[in-house]
């Protein structure tokens, strides 16, 4: 196993690499073993050891970065929900100001992130028996929810008020999520333009009552 030393000063360089900048690789490292065992055999499949082999690391450099296997995963999936969400923001900051075209990209960019990576639904989709897991996916439908659930309030010219606003969102989203996963599994044979239609129409529904969904008669293909 890779066993380079940090403890000098942060800033003293060895190789031309900085301190920080090697412990942010190990982090990186440390973040794709658990997500590689993941999706490979599940939550079991994630231990102290398993990670660290894969990654190629001493145990130290694990506890230089998280106290136990629960806060790893944890980790993990706050990333991976930080980096889902920059990529909607960045979607729907692209797009035209219209409350159809803003749902409509958020809906595509999330869709996109999760197939960007097959290892992503494994951390983000799937139920897990694992309680900081099914933790942190509850948070990451919250966050989700109160991003969503901002789009509206900034468009929409007679929004929900806060809260319901928030529970609306979080309904929808948390059901979006369950159907993405179905139709990763195959459960579903449609496309990813009608699935991101669909769900489209889902959110704008529960942002405006009055604003009809974004699909009409388009059938899957």
């Amino acid at each position: 196993m890779h066993d380079d030393s940090d403890d000098a000063a942060p800033s003293r360089v060895y190789g031309g690499v900085a301190a920080d900048e090697r412990r942010s690789r190990r982090r990186g490292a440390l973040f794709d073993a658990a997500l590689e065992l993941l999706a490979e055999g599940g939550a079991p499949a994630v231990t102290k050891r398993a990670v660290c082999v894969r990654a190629r690391l001493n145990d130290r450099y694990f506890y230089e970065q998280f106290t136990d296997r629960d806060a790893l995963l944890t980790a993990l999936v706050e990333e991976h929900t930080a980096l889902g969400i920059a990529a909607v923001v960045t979607a729907t900051h692209n797009a035209d100001p219209d409350l159809h075209s803003q749902v409509r990209a958020a809906a595509d960019a999330s869709l996109g992130f999760l197939l960007a990576d097959p290892r992503r639904p494994a951390l983000l989709l799937n139920a897990h028996s694992t309680e900081a897991l099914q933790g942190a996916r509850l948070t990451t439908q919250h966050a989700i929810a109160r991003a969503m659930s901002a789009v509206g309030r900034e468009l929409v010219a007679e929004p929900a008020a806060p809260l319901d606003a928030d529970m609306i969102a979080y309904s929808v989203v948390s059901g979006v999520l369950e159907l993405v996963a179905a139709w990763m599994r195959g459960e579903f044979d449609t496309t990813r333009e009608h699935l991101t239609d669909l769900i489209a129409g889902q959110l704008l529904q529960s942002e405006n009552r009055a604003v009809p969904p974004i699909i009409g008669a388009k059938s899957a293909t």
